[in-house]
């Protein structure tokens, strides 16, 4: 009979042992260890607070929203108005545009008279690195709020159309109340309006 004869190809194959398939899954598992997920972009969710929210009319509560300032960090407005007794918000339609420019400048520019009485807050639906972007350009010293879906800007009447768009304007929230609200005013005016309304509240407190 002949003998049938393994290829040596096929002989010469080893099979891997116990050790090398343990040592081969650990391997595997630490390479996927070492990926890692993308990091969620932060966000805030508003929306228990803001389906029951109207407009605000002097006399108002602040309402409990949320927003992330410019450094990505959450701002909650029922915390600052519980630090400050006055606090300025001032609205402006797009970060870096000329007048929105004025308008931050001058807040900055009356920033120590404005802090001895008053907290003060840039808002605008730009997102938090736009705002980053305009603070460290214009050396603000104040937060500016980031509110892309404009939540806090409808509640304070400030959207200029249904679905885009900001209305200049800056209101005071005295003792966590709306006390002073102007929509629609001009750079200058803002400033100068806002920083007299100030001084003149903080005689009241």
């Amino acid at each position: 009979m002949v003998e049938l004869r393994r290829s040596t190809r096929i002989s010469s194959k080893k099979e891997p042992s116990v050790s090398e398939s343990v040592e081969s899954t650990n391997v595997k598992a630490k390479t996927e260890s070492k990926v890692t997920k993308p990091s969620a972009k932060k966000e805030v969710n508003n929306e228990t607070a803001t389906a029951k929210l109207s407009e605000l009319q002097v006399g108002d509560e602040i309402p409990d929203l949320t927003l992330l300032n410019q450094d990505d960090e959450p701002v909650s407005l029922k915390e600052v108005a519980s630090k400050n007794k006055l606090v300025v918000f001032f609205a402006y339609p797009k970060a870096s545009t000329p007048g929105c420019t004025r308008q931050a400048c001058g807040f900055r520019d009356n920033y120590d008279d404005l802090k001895e009485h008053a907290a003060v807050f840039g808002l605008s639906a730009d997102a938090p690195k736009s705002q980053k972007n305009f603070q460290t350009k214009q050396s603000l010293p104040y937060d500016l709020l980031s509110d892309p879906k404009r939540e806090f800007i409808g509640a304070l009447g400030a959207k200029k159309t249904a679905v885009s768009g900001v209305i200049r304007s800056h209101w005071i929230f005295k003792n966590g109340k709306l006390e002073i609200k102007r929509v629609q005013v001009s750079p200058e005016t803002s400033v100068e309006e806002g920083k007299k309304e100030v001084l003149e509240l903080a005689k009241s407190l």
